[in-house]
Parts: structure tokens; sequence; C-alpha cells
């Protein structure tokens, strides 16, 4: 379970199609929430620079950013399409089972809870961006019954933000990580640099929050001037 968690580790072992295979589980199904998306396309961006052959840590896996960037938001809007169809399909009854190691109903409420405060469209794009909302958003809103053509558009917006958006960070970025960052000690130090990726893609979903607060207490002080 430790190499499955371990974005670098998952680069050397599984390369180019495995990486395809692990984004399109982690989005498609239930039991993929665990796999380490953000870091796993970061490091594949970085993975894909001109500068991946001076990272040992990546074992000279040189990736190319091309096939990358068409293959791996397809890999991931397929996934999530996967998801809305069997939520569709089965309805609650698919949720409907005792928490245990690799599922627990909290799952399913936090991704029940951004889809009813973003709104739909908000909340398939943004749910991009939050592990473990990701993978199970899909489903929650194939039984909500959320339109499909709806669902279809703005999984492909998502898709192609997320996928792209951190892969593109991490190749652009990479240079600037081994100047700073010793080559052979990469791996020590790539993670935090992920996390403040991660917190970068985060910020939509805090003003958004911002901003629904701020809107109900609007309407909360209307209402008592009213009365």
């Amino acid at each position: 379970m430790g190499s499955l968690l371990n974005a670098t580790e998952l680069i050397r072992t599984v390369g180019l199609v495995g990486i395809w295979a692990i984004i399109f589980a982690e989005t498609g199904l239930l039991v993929g929430f665990f796999f380490p998306g953000d870091s796993l396309l970061f490091l594949a961006g970085v993975a894909a620079s001109p500068v991946a052959d001076h990272i040992p840590g990546l074992g000279n896996k040189h990736l190319p950013i091309v096939a990358l960037l068409i293959v791996t938001p397809i890999c991931a809007i397929a996934g999530a399409q996967l998801g809305y169809w069997y939520g569709h399909r089965w309805g609650p009854k698919l949720f409907a089972r005792p928490n245990s190691r690799l599922f627990k109903q909290e799952y399913v409420d936090k991704a029940e809870h951004v889809f009813y405060r973003f709104g739909p469209a908000k909340a398939i794009v943004l749910a991009r961006f939050i592990p473990i909302v990701r993978t199970f958003l899909n489903p929650v809103a194939g039984v909500l019954h959320e339109p499909a053509g709806q669902f279809l558009l703005w999984n492909v917006v998502g898709g192609i933000l997320w996928t792209d958006g951190i892969l593109l960070a991490g190749y652009f970025l990479a240079d600037q990580i081994i100047k700073v960052i010793p080559a052979d000690k990469i791996d020590l130090y790539i993670l935090p640099a992920i996390v403040v990726i991660v917190l970068i893609s985060v910020i939509p979903i805090l003003i958004e929050a911002y901003r629904t607060r701020r809107e109900s207490r609007r309407k909360a002080a209307a209402s008592a001037s009213r009365d």
C-alpha cells in the first residue's frame, strides 16, 4: 500500500500507461480514492520536463508531455463518466454498505455536501481539486440524477483543468525546483511543493465558500431588519 501512495515510486514502476490507469481508477472506481492523483500529476509533469533526466528519484523516466496533455484528461473524463453511470444505474443502494477500511459514509456525505453547496456545475469542476471528493462526487451526481449532458459538459471542463493544469505546473516549475533543491534530494522536498500546488488549486473553492457565507449573512441581516 505504501508504494501505491508514493507518487515517485508509482512513476518509476508503472510508467505512462500506469499513470493513465491510476487517474482513470481514482475518478471512476470507488476503491481508487486513495491514489495520490494531485502529486502523481505534478510529478508526471516534472518527469516530462527537460530536466527530468537530472532527477535520480524518477529513475530516468522521461515522459512525453504531449501524450500526457492529451490522454490524461481523457482518462479522467472517462473515469468520471463511469462513476456517474453506475451512480445513475444503481442509485442510493450503491452506498448502502457498512463502514470499512476502504469505504466510509463520510466520504459520500462530503461529496454530497459539495454538490449541494456549490450547485452541480461548480461542484463537478471544483471537486476535481479535492481528494476523495473527486472520486465520490461522480456517482453521487448520478444518484441525484444530474442531467447527463450537463454532467458531461462540466466533467470535460473540470477534467481538463485538473489534469493539464497540474501537469503543466510540474512541467514549467521543474527547472526552478532543480535550481533550489539538489537533484539527489528532490524526493525529500517534492511533497511540500505538491502541497503548495494543491493549496493553490483549492483557492477557488475557498473564495466560493466565502462568497456563499457572505451572501447568507446578508440575507439573514436583511430578513432580521424586516422583522
